[in-house]
């Protein structure tokens, strides 16, 4: 089996090793969107830090898609030259760019995690959030946002904004595109009944609530080049066993689907749909979804959460257990993780370091 520093080989692409840094918002852009300086430096310590994959922040494929008004964009030309310079660094590095497509649907238009994490209402800055189903969600902590339940006309812009979306990611020089299609955003409250109480073709059905799914991957895939991989990440389960929810077994059907549509990877995390969610926790919480992903539907996966250790790390990789390993709070802890994990685990660590910072290596 190969382990961590194998590179990891998807379409034309080569990935130099099997450890990505997983997108983790930043709220941190001024309200346009665009990326700053703590974007270009905080990405790009990671990729001299030794991950084979950077990935963005979930990033908004239109304005009403935040998730607060200072998360990242990309629904315009100048936030994808914002971005050029972050995706130039990265693969002078040695890594790859990647970026996360998102929509947060009606986990939009709220304050900033360490500002409470509250809706922000139109009249103070806000916006009126999207939902497949307006009142299938229970109120937050800070009250209701304004929601509108998405009509087909709406769900038609979300696909050719998630289109146009892709063009810019490209433009802006990066390798894989990923679709955010989990932890209760637009795509995932679709998928998931517990939110999606709809009744025409994008409701009841497993059919129908993937569609959009579905439509959003042919539309990102139509416009990615041939060469380069289409990731999507999902959550495994909605972590809410007594009632009828997405589960496994409907991410490995979906991951089925997807594979015939041309995505490469399924990154699987879960929860994050509903508060009264029961997950577990602990290390390697998630990895059994992955691996069932992937040996279900017979396509890669990427194991996330509770991944925090070199050794556990590439255990993940040299059980079979998934393709690539995602680790997102220990790379907020050490941005160099991934050479430590190189220092940890290989023969050849101090050739990995870059040139600069070799004389720190013992």
């Amino acid at each position: 089996m190969p382990d961590l520093f194998d590179p990891l080989s998807i379409r034309d692409l080569e990935i130099p090793n099997r450890l990505a840094v997983s997108p983790m918002c930043q709220y941190s852009c001024e309200p346009d969107g665009l990326p700053t300086e703590w974007h270009r430096v905080h990405l790009g310590s990671r990729a001299v830090g030794g991950a084979g994959i950077v990935m963005t922040e979930a990033t908004a494929v239109t304005p009403r898609g935040r998730i607060t008004p200072h998360d990242l964009g990309i629904w315009s030309d100048e936030h994808a030259s914002g971005l050029e310079p972050t995706t130039q660094f990265i693969r002078e590095q040695g890594g790859v760019p990647a970026i996360q497509l998102a929509h947060a649907g009606h986990k939009a238009s709220k304050t900033q995690p360490w500002e409470g994490n509250a809706p922000i209402a139109p009249e103070d800055g806000g916006w009126e959030v999207l939902s497949p189903s307006p009142d299938a969600y229970p109120p937050f902590d800070g009250g209701r946002p304004a929601m509108t339940k998405a009509t087909q006309d709406d769900i038609q812009d979300v696909v050719e904004a998630y289109r146009a979306a892709a063009e810019r990611s490209l433009a802006a020089g990066f390798d894989i595109a990923e679709v955010h299609a989990a932890h209760g955003y637009l795509l995932h409250e679709f998928l998931s009944p517990v939110t999606n109480r709809r009744e025409d073709e994008y409701g009841g059905s497993f059919e129908n609530r993937s569609r959009i799914v579905r439509e959003v991957v042919d539309a990102v895939r139509d416009v990615w080049p041939d060469e380069k991989p289409v990731f999507v990440r999902i959550s495994g389960t909605d972590w809410l066993e007594d009632r009828e929810s997405w589960d496994i077994a409907q991410s490995v059907r979906l991951g089925e689907d997807l594979a015939d549509r041309g995505v490469d990877l399924i990154d699987v995390s879960s929860g994050g749909l509903h508060p009264e969610q029961n997950v577990p926790g602990g290390p390697n919480f998630q990895v059994p979804l992955a691996q069932a992903v992937s040996e279900g539907a017979d396509i890669a996966a990427g194991a996330v959460g509770g991944i925090t250790e070199p050794k556990q790390a590439d255990a993940v990789i040299r059980n079979g257990r998934a393709d690539l390993v995602l680790v997102g709070r220990e790379f907020l802890r050490d941005p160099y993780f991934g050479l430590r994990a190189a220092d940890a685990l290989t023969n050849d660590a101090a050739s990995r370091w870059p040139v600069q910072y070799r004389r720190g290596v013992r």
